[in-house]
């Protein structure tokens, strides 16, 4: 049994192949098939099964392109309902693979329809594929199915669940079980991952907070503190892969595309755009957000999903006409390409300059400005850099026009300058009554 990890860096994502005897079983894929398809051909391998361990919030799954374009069958849980053709897999049902077999254990918590995938070979070696019940270090939050999905859970309800999941449901398994999870660190879909991409059962039981003796009143409120914020389009992703995404290839080929503009007539729509801070500010169009996209380390996916919300239109403005295939592509992992109106790359002239904070000035008179942190809850509770800051996060930020004075210049810092670029835009759209500033990553000086 050859085990393939595949991770989608921005989304913190991992999904599996795994190949047994020329047959290849897939787990939790991303939205675009085609790396699968590679190592199949690679290792002449055909593709047999597609598991879904549930609805994934996070990101679009292409479960429904690979069996359409491979035959392959899809396992989920009867408690998903799902709208794709599939086969029902739980506690109880197994399937063989190659010389593999694969068995199903309802592991409910983060959400009520997950399903934990066991793998064991020939050699009886043992690897479990757990979703996002458990990772590395942590366990899947468990508040994100109260208003999403066709099976709605509490948030304690599926708290108390995860409990008895991670108490009950491995006991079975040896310690030398490999840990295989959809996440690691960077993902909102738990908090305290650990940076590894797998572990060993035995390792977990022993250093997972989740494995030690703790009472459910215990765990119950360990998981549900300080769990970050849920990004809007959490819930349309769940609704998304629980009737199966359209076909990748297909999902942006008519956007049209407006290049080397010199003038732009503004409409109703939002303008989205992902170059890096210092274009921006050279050159934007009026009102745009500023949504930065030049490396895997730009989580363009989380914060557009979390500022923009599901099936709200947007003009969409790249670098160069090279950066459209890729980033049209990251859009499309959380399946908010129907919502891009337009692709549009910017000519020479110039629309709108962003202006430049006078740092020193700043340094000695910070009371007055109107300092903007826009970090998550969690961060500003471990301290604020500026006494006098008001607190918005960033997903707030859009609908907090009244919270923000206009009585002196604004301006706007994260943790480390990525999302101040969001911020700061985001504010100058809301105010012009004065000027607006981006701290960027000179907030450093000030930790």
């Amino acid at each position: 049994m050859d085990i393939i990890q595949l991770q989608d860096k921005p989304l913190a994502h991992y999904s599996y192949a795994i190949i047994s005897n020329h047959e290849m079983a897939i787990v939790d894929p991303s939205r675009d098939p085609k790396p699968y398809y590679e190592l199949a051909e690679k290792h002449n391998a055909k593709v047999i099964a597609v598991f879904e361990t549930h609805p994934h919030a996070d990101f679009v799954s292409s479960h429904l392109q690979i069996h359409k374009e491979t035959g392959a069958k899809i396992y989920a849980s009867k408690l998903v309902d799902a709208n794709y053709p599939h086969q029902t897999f739980d506690e109880g049902d197994a399937i063989k693979i190659g010389n593999s077999t694969f068995s199903a254990i309802n592991s409910p918590g983060h959400s009520p329809d997950s399903i934990t995938i066991i793998a064991k070979d020939v050699a009886d070696d043992y690897a479990m594929f757990s979703g996002d019940t458990l990772f590395i270090g942590d366990v899947g939050r468990p508040d994100l199915r109260e208003k999403a999905g066709n099976m709605k859970a509490k948030r304690e309800d599926l708290a108390k669940s995860m409990y008895h999941t991670i108490k009950n449901k491995f006991t079975h398994l040896p310690d030398e079980t490999i840990v295989y999870p959809a996440h690691g660190a960077g993902s909102l879909c738990g908090k305290n991952m650990s940076d590894a991409a797998s572990s060993t059962l035995g390792k977990e039981r022993k250093e997972n907070w989740a494995f030690q003796d703790l009472t459910e009143t215990e765990f119950v409120k360990t998981i549900l503190e300080d769990q970050p914020f849920i990004p809007s389009y959490f819930g349309f992703n769940v609704d998304i892969n629980k009737e199966g995404a359209t076909n990748f290839e297909n999902a942006f080929s008519n956007i049209p595309l407006n290049f080397g503009i010199t003038d732009f007539k503004k409409d109703a729509h939002l303008i989205i755009d992902v170059r890096s801070a210092s274009n921006y500010k050279k050159n934007h169009l009026e009102g745009s957000i500023n949504i930065i996209a030049e490396t895997d380390a730009d989580k363009l996916e989380t914060w557009l999903g979390a500022i923009v919300k599901p099936k709200e239109d947007f003009h969409l403005v790249i670098d160069s006409i090279t950066d459209k295939e890729t980033v049209l592509s990251r859009i499309a992992k959380i399946g908010y390409e129907k919502q891009i109106k337009s692709v549009i790359t910017l000519g020479a002239d110039t629309f709108k300059t962003f202006e430049s904070l006078d740092l020193q000035n700043f340094k000695n008179n910070p009371t007055e400005y109107t300092i903007i942190d826009i970090r998550n809850k969690s961060e500003v509770a471990e301290g604020k850099f500026f006494e006098n800051a008001i607190s918005i996060p960033l997903n707030e930020l859009r609908n907090s026009e009244e919270e923000i004075p206009t009585n002196k210049p604004i301006v706007v810092h994260c943790a480390g300058g990525y999302r101040s670029a969001a911020g700061s835009s985001i504010i100058s759209k809301l105010i012009d009554s004065v000027p607006v500033y981006d701290l960027s990553d000179d907030v450093n000086d000030f930790k």
